[in-house]
């Protein structure tokens, strides 16, 4: 990401992005940075934790926050889902909240709105995917219109995270809102997340992907071993775990050919981000209804979710 030089003071930012599921607040994220981030996935809610990717420009370092997309649900997991996601709103500098031009604006993007709203004062607001055939950028920006009647029209911005068309112009809105600050972050950081946690995402990035209806929100992750054998070699032992038996087997695959297939192309991203190489030892097991389970949900989404 260029942009071009500042004519102010360094700034440094924590910025959360809000949005409804499947915005494209990972796309977002990914582009902004330059880097693998976030999971990117067409199931929508596959982002379960607040996620940072880091931005550092010569105006200075944006922080960002990626939240589990924003959605009416009384199911457990879904509404600690929601405290990760208002929790980082309250922390942040400043907001990013995107919208989706190709959908209908309901009652979920009314809620999304309605947190939004008080905070006026430290928001920007994208309308995304404008490079999609079924965009409607008037009916999203006659919603804003709507929900925020006296909002400045310099922060709102038409992007298309996916073409990085005016991803910068984001940045820059972002940036005008930040405080000036020392950074929080080398400028050689563009994540803070842990190793064991990062292959854990590009597991079940792999896992959702190949995988349909309920069966994506029915498995987790768990890194049962992670060790260093070498400089160059990283030996990972981890589980793909399921809600029930029935869902086990479609996992595994005719053969073990679909668990294979995650555990190959897992390991083939790994070696886009890490300097060494990861040996992964990848099985399939069983933790029944783990999403009612508060200390599995603990563990997975953090234990003040």
């Amino acid at each position: 990401m260029d942009i071009e030089q500042a004519e102010i003071g360094p700034k440094t930012a924590l910025v959360s992005i809000i949005g409804r599921p499947s915005v494209g607040k990972s796309t977002f994220l990914n582009t902004a940075s330059g880097e693998k981030i976030s999971i990117v996935s067409s199931i929508p809610q596959t982002t379960r934790n607040a996620i940072r990717g880091i931005v550092n420009t010569s105006y200075g370092q944006l922080v960002f926050i990626d939240t589990p997309g924003l959605h009416i649900s009384e199911k457990k997991m879904n509404l600690k889902l929601t405290k990760i996601a208002t929790d980082q709103i309250k922390d942040s500098d400043v907001v990013l909240y995107i919208l989706d031009s190709t959908r209908e604006h309901g009652k979920e993007e009314e809620m999304i709105a309605a947190l939004a709203k008080p905070i006026q004062e430290k928001l920007v607001i994208a309308v995304n995917k404008i490079e999609e055939v079924h965009a409607n950028t008037q009916s999203a920006t006659e919603f804003i219109q709507k929900e925020f009647p006296d909002f400045p029209k310099e922060r709102i911005v038409y992007m298309s995270a996916k073409a990085d068309q005016n991803v910068n112009d984001v940045l820059k809105a972002l940036y005008s809102l930040s405080p000036e600050a020392p950074h929080l972050y080398p400028e050689e950081f563009y994540t803070d997340q842990e190793v064991e946690f990062r292959i854990a995402e590009i597991i079940r990035e792999q896992a959702i992907n190949r995988l349909q209806e309920e069966i994506p929100h029915a498995i987790y992750i768990d890194i049962e071993e992670i060790k260093m054998i070498s400089k160059k070699k990283l030996a990972v032992r981890a589980s793909l775990c399921v809600e029930r038996e029935s869902q086990k087997g479609i996992v595994i695959g005719s053969g073990g050919s679909l668990i294979k297939e995650i555990r190959i192309e897992s390991i083939k991203e790994c070696r886009k981000i890490f300097p060494y190489r990861v040996e992964l030892d990848l099985r399939v097991k069983v933790d029944k209804n783990w999403r009612q389970k508060n200390n599995v949900l603990d563990k997975l989404l953090g234990s003040g979710a």
